[in-house]
């Protein structure tokens, strides 16, 4: 009987010795993982950030060749000349007042588009995320446009400086802009029942 005791002692040594043996090669197996994982990223994020100094050095060079080739001044020039020339033709005293309504009724008609608008027809069961993208662009289009208007007049003309003046444009801005809100749901809505009907038919 002590034999047989000895005996399993001396088994339950082994294996926990074996055990720890298994333990100790799997945490140092988990120690090299991590270890060649580390020096992994760190290799990627060296090289990411040696792409990203050789493109940025790459797109500071073709700039400054830009910015001194004569071609790309005349390029350049004849672009903006017709603008220019635009804005000479529609230098009029109430220039400023009309550009502030037109870009305050795009702010308001398609913001009311994208919130409300979208929240009518979805109730009618259409939606689609092409007419959010594109009332989206057109709403920050919009707004770039009434930011730089503003500070258009604010340096060019008094318009910023009249009550009378931006109360009133803004008043047509946003008469307007309710306009072009429901003229955009009703043409949303005839899509969406266009589309079931095309479904149904199907």
């Amino acid at each position: 009987m002590k034999q047989i005791f000895t005996r399993y002692v001396l088994a339950l040594i082994t294996s926990f010795g074996l055990v720890t043996g298994v333990f100790a090669d799997v945490k140092s197996a988990v120690e090299q993982v991590q270890q060649q994982a580390g020096q992994a990223v760190e290799t990627v994020k060296n090289t990411a950030q040696e792409l990203g100094q050789q493109a940025q050095a790459q797109a500071n060079k073709m700039a400054a060749d830009i910015e001194h080739s004569q071609q790309a001044k005349e390029i350049a020039a004849g672009i903006l000349k017709p603008i220019y020339q635009l804005a000479e033709a529609m230098s009029f005293s109430a220039f400023h007042w009309l550009a502030f309504a037109l870009m305050l009724a795009g702010v308001i008609g398609w913001a009311l588009q994208l919130v409300l608008g979208k929240l009518v027809v979805a109730s009618q069961g259409g939606f689609d995320i092409r007419e959010v993208i594109s009332d989206a662009t057109v709403l920050v289009i919009s707004l770039v446009g009434l930011v730089l208007t503003t500070q258009a007049a604010t340096e060019n003309s008094t318009f910023t400086q009249s009550t009378v003046s931006v109360l009133s444009s803004a008043l047509v801005g946003l008469i307007l802009g309710i306009v072009l809100y429901f003229w955009g749901q009703s043409q949303e809505l005839e899509a969406t029942q266009a589309r079931e009907r095309a479904s149904k038919k199907r």
